[in-house]
């Protein structure tokens, strides 16, 4: 009988130290730093959206292609690094290709990117940057690096009607640093530096 009722106490002590638990971290918890977030960083809790016309447009923090239908490079826009996220910048299937550096399909995949911007660009095959031709490890990298960049800058004032001068300052303008002036590399964001392409006149 005294083994019962100590059964019976640690039974009902486990039930109630889970209900604390589950109130205080599950909810208490979660409702503070969702507030937190809101007061102190409302911009980066909201998913970091970029607006254009008064619309969100996509997320600084995500990637997109910039394409036709049939997934053809759009020669007026900055192209965005290449993505094996699902059908390309999937947020809820994000990953690399997995692809061995000696892989047959990786190598294949390379050298239509490379003979593809090379024609489009107009520049030698062996100039383009390796972030052009290759995925980021999440599909989902919204950067390039600022080689790429103004490796594009021909292409782009050309279609457009603009100065060369004009959209390569317009690059340099929206490279960023390194994180903490030591971290990675410096880059640029795509879809930033498309809206502000849009706001050019040419």
């Amino acid at each position: 009988m005294s083994s019962q009722r100590t059964a019976a106490r640690q039974f009902w002590v486990a039930i109630r130290a889970m209900v604390i638990f589950t109130v205080v971290l599950g909810v208490a918890y979660t409702l503070v730093i969702t507030a937190l977030g809101q007061l102190v960083l409302p911009w980066q809790s909201n998913g970091s959206p970029v607006s254009f016309d008064g619309k969100t447009v996509g997320s600084a923090l995500i990637g997109q292609s910039f394409t036709d239908k049939k997934g053809n490079a759009l020669p007026e826009w900055f192209q965005s690094r290449p993505s094996a996220a699902g059908d390309g910048y999937d947020a809820s299937a994000s990953s690399g290709s997995n692809f061995g550096p000696e892989n047959a399909d990786l190598i294949k995949a390379v050298k239509e990117r490379r003979a593809a911007i090379a024609k489009s660009d107009g520049v030698p095959a062996d100039s383009i940057p390796v972030d052009a031709l290759t995925t980021s490890a999440s599909g989902l990298d919204p950067h390039i690096s600022p080689a790429y960049a103004l490796e594009q800058v021909n292409r782009i004032a050309d279609v457009r009607g603009l100065s060369r001068t004009v959209v390569r300052n317009l690059v340099e303008a929206h490279m960023q640093g390194r994180d903490l002036g030591y971290l990675g590399d410096p880059t640029v964001n795509v879809l930033e530096l498309n809206i502000a392409l849009a706001g050019l006149k040419g």
